[in-house]
């Protein structure tokens, strides 16, 4: 059974999130995104937890909930995001973790746990004054069952290898409690290509996931990991990521790294960017106009730390397919800002989203299946073109940079181009 999960999110009570954010919202758009499974976001934060216990159901005893009442999909996963904040080698580090829990009690110890340091009601991704081992070591006191791993790991603030407060290893980050971490979530900003260019996460199962702050489906599963299981339950979906099962997890979706807010360098304030890496090196990460230290891109930061060429595909690693939301598809077909949200809410664009997928069927499946034949007798030859380019790896993006999203470009020669390292088919080609 094909399953397509989105591990991890946000509620409202997260800051800068949509006040859209409830469960309601998040099963109606999960279901035309095509999403399976949907982490439930914030499950530390009381309010919210008890907002969970009201909305979701158990599916028997397999560690998944759904809506109550709702006797169907998507099916949810008890999640939260926190931050810790510690000091090593006499500067502060500054980390996002994921974990997940197998249900919704076990949330709530840990809640109580973790209340004692840090304010668990001011935020839905707290903030913790604890290490990242000394974090591993009580949720492993929790439950065994506990699923803990850096998000987002290379963004330039609050990751495990961000260049601004992030650190170098696992190791040092997780120090004796490295050997329970499993997985890392390389954010939007890079994607496996970049990451297989460090040995030393060969071992770890590499996810993607939206961190997203808005129910709607240009945000919600951006990013996602399909699965191949026979039972869908939180026990058979973390053992797949803990062996880095093949057979299991078939493969990551993934915007272009390129579309991320940090891929290449840049001071968004000064309006400077985006900086290639050698070039970004060249400045010392000066801004040419006000002095200031650049934020240093994604890519920067991978070169410092790769011991392998680009292109390179290490032995046991998981395939991964780019995707771009449809709606932004839809927008740059119909000529209007993609990048604006007033532009993707608009009514020309969610009428012809809506009759693509009732015509059709999910977004994912119209993305990476449907007949372009049949997507552009919908909705014109166009999109369809625009779906045929992002299939073939044939996306060109201005690179993104300080906090500004990638600028897409379609058939022009111009901005910076990533292609995978193989042809890739439809979704079934992987099945």
């Amino acid at each position: 059974m094909r399953i397509i999960a989105d591990l991890q999110i946000h509620s409202k009570y997260s800051g800068a999130t949509s006040s859209r954010m409830v469960l309601e919202e998040l099963s109606y758009y999960a279901r035309l995104k095509g999403l399976d499974v949907l982490g439930t976001g914030d499950a530390l934060h009381p309010i919210w937890m008890e907002e969970l216990k009201r909305g979701l159901e158990k599916v028997d005893e397999k560690g998944v909930y759904r809506l109550r009442g709702s006797g169907g999909g998507p099916l949810f996963i008890v999640q939260t995001e926190v931050a810790t904040i510690h000091e090593l080698d006499k500067k502060t580090r500054r980390i996002h973790h994921v974990i997940l829990f197998r249900d919704l009690e076990a949330a709530a110890q840990a809640a109580d746990l973790l209340s004692k340091y840090g304010d668990l009601r001011s935020d839905g991704r707290p903030i913790l004054d604890i290490t990242p081992a000394f974090l591993v070591e009580l949720m492993m006191e929790v439950s065994q069952d506990c699923l803990i791993f850096p998000a987002h790991a290379w963004t330039p603030w609050w990751s495990i290898f961000g260049a601004i407060s992030g650190v170098d290893t696992v190791e040092e980050c997780y120090e004796d409690k490295s050997d329970k971490i499993y997985a890392i979530e390389t954010g939007l900003s890079s994607d496996p290509l970049m990451n297989w260019r460090v040995s030393r996460l060969d071992r770890y199962t590499l996810l993607s996931s939206s961190d997203s702050h808005s129910p709607y489906p240009y945000r919600l599963g951006r990013e996602a990991v399909v699965f191949e299981l026979e039972d869908v339950s939180y026990d058979e979906i973390v053992d797949a990521i803990k062996k880095k099962d093949s057979k299991r997890i078939i493969m990551t979706l993934e915007v272009p790294p390129s579309y991320g807010k940090y891929h290449w360098s840049g001071h968004r304030r000064c309006g400077v960017g985006p900086i290639p890496p050698a070039r970004a090196r060249e400045m010392g990460y000066r801004c040419p106009i006000c002095g200031r230290r650049l934020t240093k891109g994604v890519e920067d930061r991978v070169e410092e730390l790769a011991d392998r060429p680009p292109g390179a595909r290490p032995p046991g690693a998981l395939d991964f397919q780019y995707v771009i939301p449809l709606q932004e598809l839809i927008a740059v077909s119909m000529g209007l800002d993609y990048s604006s949200e007033t532009a993707l809410n608009s009514k020309k664009v969610w009428q012809q989203y809506m009759g693509l997928i009732n015509s059709l069927g999910n977004e994912f499946h119209i993305l990476l299946d449907a007949s372009l034949e049949k997507i552009a007798e919908v909705s014109g030859p166009r999109l369809a073109t625009l779906i045929a380019d992002m299939r073939r790896g044939a996306i060109k993006i201005r690179p993104g940079y300080d906090g500004v999203y990638g600028r897409i470009i379609f058939g022009s020669a111009s901005g910076n181009t990533r292609t995978p390292t193989q042809k890739r088919g439809s979704l079934e080609d992987f099945l």
